[in-house]
């Protein structure tokens, strides 16, 4: 893999500075050319990252396109129709103790945003934050992830050709050169990974006071009860766990449902499985595989083949796993997190592995959601208005969606994030453009008449009366 040497990091960073501190990123016309500069990078070079995620994860070219590329390409565009509308400056409310005065609320960029990509999708999640940063008239260094190493060149290349005035610059490599990127200022910084880097990334803006956007996953839960909408729901299921082997951030993690819907249930997700990937999913170009022999071994510690009632087969050669169903054992106290029973619900799995964790009813499945760390989405399928009320009203999640899953990171008008050990802001259409922006309020107060001479001393009592029945009307 080709790295930045760690010297050459401040200079890069520099570099950015002192390009946005010039001016050139803000006027709308540059931002409009710089995403349709990303729009147009994307377009050409289609086949090559098809090829270069093939090459890290043997992610299928309808899934490279249907979960990579479109989903940059949707943001750009919708982007490119919103940007004018938003950057207009927006009157600002003033209170009549002010009065008169106008106010006004200006968007400015930030200056320069580091963006930290995940191996898992190495495109979407590289360049879907880098159109808000665009799109706010900032710079940007991006950092994609050496665990895909062959989508990480590419990138690198194609920043290169298509960005050569230095709005957007990539640094390759691993840990050595995260770590030296860590150490420059920035004015944001953008990770996506998980929740132990998400601290070290955190630690270290904290040396700069540098604002952050962090998505880190973690346990989403489903769940189900929608007996007349069975095959319907596994096969949504089965789509949204095992897609792209399970390595998804917004993947269901686990499923609820009571005791005696699990033999159905099962039936339903094997039918589903069959049906997406085939018999043998290890023959399907649609069927991912593990990016890494660590994580393939971490995955293989929590697999017990007499557990599985869907899958079994297992490669290590290949990263190979096939799509699996554990049924968990009933327990008088189901919980995930440290306290869980079950080795596989202590933690995010990030795997093609799928539990189904079996409870009494929808409000036993609220209490083991709310019994841990608020996750990045929960998926509720369900027919009954009062389930679902119940599980928008007394749990909290990054996103909830009800009888789907994964679809809301494709849902561009809509804020993308976490809550609580799931993340730290979000991002998306117009949530981007926000979150890359400083929105600015800027007051004109005239001198005459001098109103203000009412909250100034001396304080008589009249003028003090006067101030207060001003100031408190708000």
């Amino acid at each position: 893999m080709r790295t930045t040497a760690s010297r050459a990091i401040p200079a890069v960073v520099d570099d950015a500075r002192q390009l946005f501190e010039s001016g050139v990123t803000r006027s709308v016309d540059s931002r409009l050319g710089s995403l349709r500069a990303l729009r147009t990078m994307l377009l050409e070079n289609q086949r090559d990252v098809e090829l270069a995620l093939w090459s890290d994860l043997r992610k299928g070219p309808g899934e490279a396109q249907t979960a990579e590329i479109n989903v940059v390409i949707a943001e750009i565009n919708h982007t490119l129709r919103h940007l004018r509308r938003w950057m207009r400056p927006q009157r600002g409310p003033l209170p009549l103790s002010l009065r008169p005065a106008r106010a006004s609320l200006k968007a400015e960029p930030l200056g320069v945003v580091l963006v930290i990509a995940p191996w898992n999708y190495p495109v979407q999640l590289l360049l879907a934050p880098l159109v808000g940063i665009l799109a706010a008239g900032n710079t940007a260094v991006l950092k994609p992830s050496e665990l895909t190493p062959a989508t990480s060149r590419l990138m690198a290349l194609l920043v290169s050709k298509y960005f050569p005035d230095g709005v957007v610059r990539a640094v390759e490599g691993g840990v050595p050169e995260t770590t030296e990127l860590l150490k420059q200022r920035f004015d944001h910084i953008v990770f996506t990974g998980s929740g132990p880097v998400g601290r070290i990334v955190m630690r270290a803006a904290a040396e700069h006071l540098t604002p952050v956007t962090l998505e880190l996953g973690g346990k989403s839960p489903a769940w189900f009860d929608d007996d007349d909408n069975l095959h319907r729901a596994a096969r949504r299921l089965a789509w949204a766990k095992f897609s792209n082997a399970g390595q998804t951030c917004v993947a269901p993690d686990y499923v609820m449902t009571t005791p005696d819907r699990v033999p159905a249930l099962v039936a339903a997700l094997r039918d589903a499985i069959a049906d997406l990937w085939g018999a043998d999913p290890r023959q399907s170009d649609d069927y991912g595989r593990i990016v890494d022999q660590r994580n393939f071994d971490r995955l293989a510690a929590l697999i017990d083949r007499d557990e599985a009632v869907i899958g079994g087969d297992v490669d290590r050669p290949s990263r190979y796993i096939a799509p699996r169903v554990v049924v968990l054992p009933e327990s008088p106290h189901p919980a995930v997190g440290p306290r869980a029973d079950h080795p596989m619900m202590r933690e995010e799995i990030f795997g093609p592995i799928l539990p189904i964790l079996p409870v009494a009813d929808p409000r036993e499945a609220v209490a083991v959601v709310n019994g841990w760390d608020k996750p990045l989405a929960l998926y509720v399928f369900s027919s009954s208005g009062r389930t679902r009320r119940l599980f928008e009203e007394e749990t909290s999640s990054g996103a909830l969606v009800h009888n789907a899953a994964i679809i809301q990171v494709a849902a561009t008008g809509l804020p993308f994030g976490g809550v609580g050990a799931s993340g730290i802001g979000s991002y998306h259409g117009a949530y981007s453009w926000q979150a890359f922006s400083h929105i600015k309020p800027v007051l004109d107060k005239p001198l005459r008449p001098d109103t203000l001479r009412l909250a100034q001393p001396p304080y008589g009592r009249l003028g003090m009366a006067l101030s207060r029945r001003l100031m408190r009307h708000g």
